[in-house]
């Protein structure tokens, strides 16, 4: 039953990484084009987690996958959290020289920020 498993695993994981591999050799760009490739390493992931960690297989209470839940949770706090910060100061400073982003910085912190 585990070779099955595995061989399952290698083959679900070969196509997701060939389709991940020619989606992007064939060109793409925008928005959906990094939404689907998400989708792909995202399943990719699942697909790993579950053939090759067997994640969710244990018997009893299911601490393994509580605590993988929650490391999830951090890294989606961490990363959305990083990504709203580079977006908001990307917003606020990058069209101004050197100059006019001390004069904001000033401005700022008098108002008190």
């Amino acid at each position: 039953m585990t070779a099955a498993r595995y061989a399952i695993g290698f083959v679900l994981s070969l196509i997701l990484s060939l389709a991940a591999y020619y989606y992007v050799v064939l060109g793409g760009s925008g928005t959906w084009f990094l939404v689907i490739l998400g989708v792909l390493a995202v399943t990719q992931m699942i697909v790993q987690l579950i053939f090759f960690l067997h994640l969710g297989d244990e018997v009893g209470p299911r601490y393994r996958l509580m605590s993988f839940a929650f490391m999830l949770i951090i890294l989606l706090v961490v990363v959305v959290g990083s990504l709203w910060v580079m977006v908001n100061m990307n917003y606020h400073m990058m069209d101004m020289t050197p100059t006019e982003k001390t004069d904001y910085m000033l401005i700022q912190y008098d108002k008190g920020f």
